[in-house]
């Protein structure tokens, strides 16, 4: 999955959790539930999948500055919002359950075997790599432009029930 994926994954993930409308963290709402919420979903976004905080910022409709402040704010917050600390803690929980039911691969001739099988195909023209990684694995997919999102499809369909990434090279 990519980076954006990953973190929208996190924002219905919040938003189950806590009984709001999906899509309910990116809208200007400022009542404190879902003003926790949104900065609960970005901190976990940052530092427990490392995601980059302009695409944080996008996901949310906010700019890059307020990531900085759900950043710093997390450990006061924390330690003195009793909201803001069991909406974390629910969010944390659900994820870490998340994570922990899909797999991950071993080896990376084993997860491009298991690719290809499930409907990805390479091309011989290789004029777009595809990086996939899944825990400390990766493997290559070559494509042409062509084809290029049709594969991106296929992998993302194949690998759904597996933790990974995807890098364009």
């Amino acid at each position: 999955m990519t980076e954006e994926d990953n973190f929208n994954t996190i924002c219905d993930l919040t938003t189950k959790v806590m009984g709001f409308k999906t899509g309910s963290l990116k809208s200007k709402c400022r009542k404190r539930p879902l003003q926790v919420a949104r900065s609960v979903a970005a901190y976990l976004g940052l530092k427990e999948e490392n995601i980059h905080r302009n695409i944080v910022a996008k996901c949310l409709n906010r700019d890059r500055a307020v990531t900085y402040h759900y950043e710093t704010s997390h450990k006061v917050n924390y330690s003195t919002c009793v909201i803001y600390r069991n909406t974390f803690n629910k969010v944390y929980k659900a994820l870490k359950l998340l994570d922990n039911s899909k797999g991950t691969f071993l080896d990376g001739d084993f997860m491009k075997r298991h690719l290809l099988k499930n409907g990805v195909k390479e091309n011989k023209k290789q004029q777009v790599f595809i990086k996939v990684q899944s825990g400390e694995v990766s493997c290559l997919i070559k494509t042409s432009y062509f084809d290029f999102s049709n594969q991106l499809e296929f992998i993302k369909l194949a690998l759904r029930d597996y933790y990974h990434k995807i890098t364009i090279i």
